[in-house]
Formats: C-alpha cells, structure tokens, sequence
C-alpha cells in the first residue's frame, strides 16, 4: 500500500502513486536538464527532483498526471523532499482509485454551490442579485472542482467554493455586529472577489492547475473580475453606481497595492471583505500545517505565514 505523504520520514526509501500537482523542466548549475516535480496526495505534497530525467521524460510527464514513483526522502534547507530514482505512468494492471490522490475541500461542491445560490436568492437588490446569479450559473461546470489557488491556500478540488462558502458564513456574523453594513454588497463582493480564478488558471477536471492562462498572467484575476462584473452590468442595465461599488470591492480585496490591490478599502463592506478574506486563507493555512504536527511540538516554519513556526499544544 502506497505510504501517503504526511508520514514520509526523512532517509527512508519510498514506492507508490502519487499525482504530479506541478512540473517545471529546470537546469542545473551546469546546464543539465532535470525535473522539479511537486507530488501530491489526499494528506500533503512534497517537491521532488528527477536528477537523471532523459528527453522522452520531459515529453511523458505533466501536471495532473498519475504517476507511480519511487525515490529517497532527504532533507533539504529544513523542508523534506523526494529525490526519485524511478517514475513511470500507471499502467492498465495497476490497482488503483485516482479520486483516492487528489486532495479535496471538506464537503461537497454541489453542497457547496447550493449554499452559496441560497445567499443569492435572499438578496434583495435585485441588480446585485442578477449580477451574482448570472455568474454563478455560467460557470457552475468550472466551480465544480476548481481550487482557489495553484499552492497556496484551498488549493484543492472545489477550493474556491468551500473558500467563498466558509466566507460569507463569517461575513454573515459580522454583519450581525455591524449592522449598518449593507449585506448584499458584503456578499456580492465574497462571491466575486475571486470568482475570476477560474479563468486566471488552468485546471484539469481534477482540481489541479498545470499553469496560469495568457490572460491571466497579463491582467490577473483582479482585473478579470472588474470586466465580468461590467459586462454583466450592462446586460441587466444596472446603475452605473452599483457596478462601480461592486468593482471596488473586487479590485481592494487585496488590501495592499503590493499584494496586487491597485486602491485600498474605501467603503466599509470593502474594508471587511479583505480582513475576511485574509481570515480564511490564513486559518485554511494553519489548520493544514497543524494536521502534521505532533502536540507539543512545532511547526517548521511556514513562508505562506511570514516564516512563522505554529505551535500544536
């Protein structure tokens, strides 16, 4: 049976099928080509180096992929990492359930996408409701299994539903507190704010992104956003008022212009979107990275979280 990620031990041999999340072919100091594989189960994911990869390796292998590997675990700038001996495609005699390899969201997305339509059928700006609806109802098939992010934060299959889900449930007991917010924005803007990494990425039916669009890397899914939301405007003649604040709420979600938000909150329903927004891709990041600590102990440090070590107690 395949050992799954999380208890991999550092110099211990390993075999089994993993998913390749990510694939880059990169060179080495002396020019020589190798592959840098990040490999992915239902518990973690770990980076990898194919060192002795020949040219038919670069065309056989992708991201999305099923693959049986085996390899050596080591020790790299305090981070485990797989260094692969051997890695092959499955093949028809393999015993395997590839659902069993992808990491998902906890729920169901059609669970999932119920919620978020019921949030929509109770606003009562009609405009707004029609804008979120339309949307909604576009890209259905997409949200299915589309993760909110390619490494970072619920970067799972339905990722980005479970995010939005989790989201306007915080959002709606905020708003319990600050009852002068308007509601319908509040949500629109949870419903939007990332609506557009659908088309920012792109992701195979099993909720892995291979790699970010031509449209998305030249605009990102900021911008993306802003268009649907103007197009959609037009299509339900919705004061130009209303568009505006629903781009704004899109375009400063990100809080800081170094992260990507060309203007700062200036509504206060913007300014809880982003606090609401960081809450959960922070919490989603911690919860993952405690799964694998033992209590008692720390964590080693984590980027995504400025380097901070989390303690497990």
């Amino acid at each position: 049976m395949t050992k799954k990620i999380v208890e991999f031990a550092n110099e211990e041999t390993i075999e089994g099928f993993f998913l390749i999340k990510n694939l880059q072919v990169r060179a080495d100091k002396n020019g020589k080509k190798y592959l840098d594989i990040d490999l992915t189960d239902q518990t973690s994911e770990i980076n990898a180096k194919y060192w002795e990869a020949s040219e038919e390796d670069f065309e056989n292998f992708f991201s999305g992929q099923l693959v049986k590997v085996r390899g050596k675990v080591n020790s790299w700038q305090d981070k485990l990492q797989l260094r692969i001996n051997k890695i092959r495609n499955v093949e028809d005699t393999d015993e395997y359930k590839i659902e069993d390899y992808v990491p998902k969201a906890p729920g169901l997305s059609s669970d999932f996408y119920a919620e978020i339509m019921e949030y929509i059928e109770n606003m009562k700006d009609e405009d707004i409701k029609n804008i979120c609806r339309d949307i909604y109802e576009d890209n259905k098939e997409k949200l299915e299994y589309y993760p909110a992010a390619q490494k970072n934060h619920h970067s799972v299959y339905g990722g980005l539903l479970y995010h939005i889900s989790t989201m306007l449930n915080v959002a709606e007991s905020l708003s319990k507190i600050y009852t002068f917010i308007n509601t319908d924005l509040l949500y629109a803007g949870v419903m939007l704010h990332d609506i557009s990494k659908i088309e920012e990425m792109s992701a195979n039916e099993l909720g892995v992104v291979s790699e970010y669009t031509f449209e998305g890397q030249l605009l990102g899914h900021i911008i993306q956003g802003i268009k649907v939301v103007n197009e959609k405007g037009k299509k339900f003649s919705v004061p130009e008022e209303k568009v505006i604040l629903l781009e704004h709420m899109i375009l400063s979600h990100h809080n800081e212009p170094e992260y990507g938000s060309p203007k700062r909150p200036m509504i206060p329903e913007a300014e809880l979107l982003c606090h609401i927004d960081m809450i959960d891709a922070r919490m989603f990041d911690m919860n993952k990275v405690l799964e694998n600590v033992d209590s008692g102990t720390f964590s080693d440090k984590v980027w995504l979280l400025n380097n901070r070590k989390l303690y497990k107690y």
